[in-house]
């Protein structure tokens, strides 16, 4: 299995960890859909990167990059719901990129 799928399965691995607690909350479909299909676009971006980073800090930089444009439009109508957001971001895409460049 080369890299970069190999990146897409672990960032679908991701997305399936972070819409859990989503999926308990009974959240929109569309806000499922929306984090499962980011964390799968991290983990083919992390494997596909070249930064010169440390594996975890590229993928926790490149998971806020990719979280940016939701989060400003979550932050606007309700900041106080982007502190479990960038931590699960942080956490995950850490986990990611430390685990990509392992490979």
């Amino acid at each position: 299995m080369n890299k970069i799928m190999f990146g897409i399965i672990m960032g679908a691995l991701a997305g399936i960890i972070d819409i859990a607690p989503m999926i308990f909350m009974k959240l929109p479909l569309s806000a499922i859909l929306s984090a499962f299909s980011m964390w799968v676009v991290v983990g083919l971006l992390v494997a596909s990167s070249r930064l010169g980073l440390p594996g975890a800090v590229a993928g926790i930089l490149i998971a806020l990059l990719v979280l940016l444009p939701t989060a400003i439009l979550i932050g606007e109508k309700k900041p106080t719901e982007l502190i479990p957001i960038v931590i699960m971001t942080i956490m995950l895409g850490g986990l990611l990129g430390y685990f990509l460049k392992r490979v």
